[in-house]
């Protein structure tokens, strides 16, 4: 296998030659450098190697796999192994998001595009921490940033950057003026956590509180008990809403809204809620003008696994994967344009 990758390679240095013997034989890829070479680039980067050895391996599959067909044939150019990995415009649009490495302590030797792909793996397809592919890094190194982001607010600073270049992209101003708010309850799994009961739908376990504009893209999100009842939850929700809000004049809501809690909001806040009700003598299902924004929104994120239930312990948690499966949302649509 090695006789081949090496051949005519005596002007490299000869200790990064071993050295990446040493890696294959660790990781046991056969012909990886003829199959499947970003693979190959993939674990490079799960095993944390410098970028002299990256260069490295670069040298080997053009001499040996991709001198014949092409680099950018053997798919080096974009680094897509999954089809939830970013591609490179994609990868564009938040890499200046991603926070920089400390000042202090330990360098940097992850490459954090990785990171980010794993995690998106792992909301798409639903996967456990521990059951990351293995051309990626280490689950924990992966949770880590996962857990840093989620408490210090990265998921939603990279989230609204990316709503506000959608918005301007669609021709709109990058602070909404309207939006619409209801809420979802979901199931959860064994995890102990945060849970109730909602007697309405006969559902045990949280319930998602959305806010979205006109666009259907996500403002804001609050994850509570099942059990706690709707304009208790709004309130919750519409308490912590930021500066990115302060053009709101309008939400539409659905009539579960009504009473005391319109009251409290004008008295609080500049905008207000308006209900959406359905005709009287209406029967049956019918689309109703404006709710049927935020519904759609709720079918976005069933598109990823690890929504369909709530399988996370912390409730933040909960609120972080929502975060993450709207911003590879919204990447993919500016990747597009």
């Amino acid at each position: 296998m090695y006789r081949n990758l090496f051949w005519g390679l005596s002007g490299l240095d000869t200790i990064l030659a071993l050295r990446f013997k040493a890696y294959l034989t660790a990781d046991r890829l056969k012909c990886c450098c003829l199959n499947d070479p970003m693979r190959l680039l993939y674990s490079a980067g799960a095993y944390q190697l410098n970028s002299s050895m990256s260069g490295f391996i670069r040298t080997c599959l053009k001499r040996v796999g991709c001198r014949s067909k092409g680099w950018k044939s053997c798919g080096m150019n974009s680094l897509q192994l999954y089809p939830t990995d970013m591609t490179d415009s994609q990868w564009d649009h938040i890499k200046e998001l991603i926070p920089t490495a400390k000042p202090r302590g330990r360098p940097r030797t992850l490459n954090m595009r990785m990171v980010v792909n794993a995690i998106f793996y792992l909301v798409t397809s639903g996967i456990q921490w521990r059951m990351r592919p293995r051309e990626y890094p280490k689950w924990k190194s992966v949770y880590h940033y996962f857990r840093t982001w989620r408490n210090d607010g990265t998921w939603q600073r990279i989230h609204d950057t990316l709503r506000a270049r959608n918005r301007e992209q669609a021709g709109r101003h990058k602070h909404p003026t309207a939006g619409c708010l209801d809420s979802q309850s979901v199931k959860t799994s064994f995890i102990p956590g945060e849970r109730g009961y909602d007697a309405g739908k006969h559902i045990g376990g949280r319930k998602r509180h959305l806010l979205v504009d006109t666009l259907g893209l996500l403002l804001a999100v609050s994850v509570t008990a099942a059990s706690l009842y709707d304009p208790a939850g709004a309130r919750r929700l519409l308490s912590r809403l930021g500066g990115f809000c302060k053009c709101l004049r309008k939400i539409w809501v659905e009539g579960t809204y009504r009473g005391q809690l319109l009251d409290w909001v004008a008295e609080r806040f500049r905008f207000r809620l308006e209900p959406v009700l359905r005709p009287p003598d209406q029967k049956g299902f019918s689309v109703l003008p404006r709710r049927w924004v935020v519904e759609r929104t709720f079918a976005w994120l069933g598109i990823y696994r690890r929504l369909s239930k709530d399988y996370e312990g912390a409730t933040s948690s909960s609120g972080a994967m929502v975060y993450i499966a709207m911003t590879r949302f919204m990447l993919r649509r500016l990747a597009r344009s």
